[in-house]
C-alpha cells in the first residue's frame, strides 16, 4: 500500500485590495475578515493546510492606495499566508517601494525570475519549501515580461521574457532540489490561465511539477484544467471566493493520488468573522472615510463597466471627460484602469478613486487615420476573445467603429459623422502607462508614429482631470453601444 498523506491548499489571486464585505441579499459577502475567518477555521479542522496567494494583492481600494500597500501588508500579516508570489500590480508603487514592503511582510514572497539586469541577481527568493507532517512541498514563483509592463520604466529591472524562458527557470530550480526529497511541487504563477496551460505543456514530467496555481486573467473555473498531468487552478478575482484543493499525496512516488477542488464562497453562511482583522480594517477605513468622504457629483443613474473588452457606460464617460478637458481629437482610455464594475449615482472622492486609482500623466500622440485603424484592429485581435489578457480601450465620443471578428474587417470607421480620412493626422490622448507601451500595445512602430509629429506630455494627473470634470458637471449620463460595435 502506498503511503498517503492529505494536504489542503487554499488559494487566492488578484485580491486587488478587496478588503470590505458587501451586504448582498441579507448576508455579508467577501472581505478579508470573513476570508481570514474561513482560513482560520480550516487550519483548525485540518492537519496539513497551506494558504497561498498568486499575485496582485495590491490596487483597487482606497485603503490600499492611500497607504501605498503598507495597509495591505499589515492586513496580510494578520491572515498569515504561507507563501505569496508577485503579480504585476505589486510593482505599481515602484520596485524600490516593493522591496520595502517585502521587508514589512511577515510571510515569504517568492519570485524566480525578476532580476537586476546588470548582474542578473534575483530580487526575491525564487522558491519556498514548506515542511509539514514529514512532507516537503516546493513552491516556485513565476512571472513573465508580458505581465510586467510596469517595470519597463525601471530600466534596471528585468523578468523572463516568455513561458519558454519561465519553463527553463522552473527546470533549473526543480533539478537543483532533486537531491532533496520533495514530495510535492507547486508553481505559483501570475501569467494568466491560458499561459499556465502553455507553461504546463512545456514542462518535462521528470521535473515533478504537480500543480499550477495562477492569477492575472481573473479566471473562474468549475474544475482545474489538466495539461501534461499537471493540475491548473485559479480562483477568479477579489475575496468573494477562495479556491480549495484537498489532495491525497503518494509520498512514495511523490505525486497526486487523488484530489478534489472547490470554489468556496466567502460569506456569513460559510465563514466566521475574524474580529481582530475587522478592528484593523475599521482603523484604516476611519482614516480614509474622513479624507475621501466628500461628494463630487451625482450621475442620473449608476453607470456600469461590466467587462474590459467591450464599450461601457462608465468607460465612455471617463474617456469623454479626458477628451473634452484636454482638447484632443480622440482619447483612448485603458479599460483595465477602471477597477470597479459600476460607479454612482452618488460619486464620492473615495468611490471615484476606487473606480479609477491610476494617477498617470497624459501624453498626446499623432496618428494618421490608416494607422489608427491598424491600432484598433490589433486591439481587437483574436487573442482578446480567447480570454488572453490584452490591453483594451474605451473610445471617446465622435468615433463610430463597426468590426467583424471573423473577417477582421471594418463595416464602418467614422469620426465626427464621416469616414475617417486615412492620411489625416489625428491627436490621440493616452495615459502615461499606455503611452510608454504603445508600440507593443498597438503593434505600431514608434518611429512611424513619431514621424507624423513628436508626441508630447499634456497633463500630469489623470485623476485630477477627471475629478475636476465631474465636480463641474452634475447629472451626467452615458449609454453604451454606439461607438464600438463588434459583430
Amino acid at each position: 500500500m502506498p503511503n498517503l498523506k492529505k494536504l489542503v491548499i487554499l488559494h487566492s489571486n488578484d485580491m486587488h485590495g478587496d478588503f470590505l464585505a458587501e451586504d448582498q441579499q441579507e448576508k455579508l459577502v467577501g472581505g478579508v475578515s470573513l476570508l481570514s475567518g474561513y482560513i482560520n477555521q480550516v487550519r483548525e479542522e485540518e492537519k496539513n493546510v497551506i494558504y497561498c496567494i498568486a499575485g496582485d494583492m495590491f490596487r483597487g481600494s482606497i485603503i490600499d492606495s492611500e497607504f501605498k500597500g503598507v495597509s495591505t501588508i499589515e492586513i496580510m500579516n494578520m491572515i498569515s499566508p504561507d507563501v505569496v508570489t508577485l503579480g504585476n500590480h505589486e510593482t505599481d508603487y515602484g520596485v524600490t517601494h516593493l522591496l520595502f514592503l517585502e521587508k514589512c511582510a511577515k510571510f515569504p514572497i517568492i519570485n524566480a525570475n525578476m532580476y537586476i539586469k546588470t548582474n542578473h541577481a534575483r530580487l526575491f527568493n525564487p522558491y519556498k519549501i514548506i515542511e509539514l507532517d514529514g512532507m516537503k512541498v516546493l513552491f516556485i514563483g513565476i512571472l513573465t515580461e508580458e505581465v510586467m509592463a510596469q517595470t519597463k520604466g525601471e530600466g534596471i529591472v528585468g523578468t523572463m521574457v516568455n513561458v519558454e524562458a519561465a519553463a527553463n527557470e522552473v527546470a533549473k530550480i526543480c533539478n537543483a532540489y532533486h537531491s532533496v526529497d520533495i514530495d510535492f511541487t507547486v508553481l505559483l504563477t501570475h501569467i494568466g490561465f491560458e499561459e499556465d496551460k502553455k507553461l504546463a505543456a512545456l514542462l518535462d514530467p521528470s521535473l515533478g511539477v504537480d500543480v499550477i496555481i495562477g492569477g492575472h486573467s481573473h479566471t473562474f473555473i468549475d474544475q482545474p484544467a489538466v495539461v501534461n498531468d499537471i493540475l491548473i487552478a485559479q480562483a477568479g478575482t477579489g475575496t468573494d471566493q477562495i479556491g480549495r484543493f484537498d489532495i491525497m499525496i503518494n509520498t512514495d512516488e511523490n505525486c497526486v493520488d487523488s484530489y478534489t477542488w472547490r470554489s468556496i464562497p466567502i460569506d456569513t453562511s460559510h465563514c466566521p468573522v475574524d474580529h481582530d482583522i475587522e478592528a484593523l480594517l475599521e482603523s484604516f477605513k476611519g482614516q480614509t472615510d474622513a479624507k475621501y468622504g466628500r461628494v463630487i457629483t451625482r450621475f442620473n443613474r449608476k453607470l456600469t463597466h461590466p467587462s474590459r473588452t467591450m464599450e461601457t457606460e462608465l468607460g465612455g464617460l471617463l474617456a469623454d471627460a479626458m477628451k473634452e478637458s484636454l482638447g484632443t481629437d480622440i482619447f483612448l482610455l485603458g479599460s483595465g484602469s477602471i477597477r470597479t464594475e459600476s460607479l454612482g449615482p452618488i460619486v464620492t472622492l473615495q468611490s471615484l478613486k476606487e473606480a479609477f486609482p491610476y494617477d498617470d500623466e497624459v501624453y498626446c500622440i499623432y496618428v494618421k487615420g490608416k494607422q489608427f485603424k491598424q491600432m484598433l484592429r490589433y486591439m481587437m485581435r483574436d487573442e482578446v476573445w480567447e480570454g488572453i489578457h490584452c490591453e483594451f480601450y474605451q473610445l471617446s465620443k465622435g468615433l463610430h467603429v463597426e468590426y467583424d471578428r471573423k473577417t477582421h474587417q471594418y463595416y464602418a470607421f467614422d469620426f465626427d459623422g464621416k469616414p475617417i480620412e486615412e492620411e489625416q493626422v489625428y491627436s490621440v490622448g493616452l495615459q502615461g502607462f499606455h503611452y510608454r507601451l504603445y508600440d507593443e500595445t498597438f503593434n505600431v512602430k514608434r518611429e512611424d508614429i513619431e514621424a507624423n509629429r513628436k508626441p508630447r506630455a499634456i497633463a500630469t494627473s489623470c485623476c485630477e482631470i477627471i475629478e475636476e470634470y465631474l465636480s463641474t458637471h452634475q447629472h451626467l449620463d452615458r449609454t453604451a453601444g454606439d461607438r464600438l460595435i463588434i459583430h
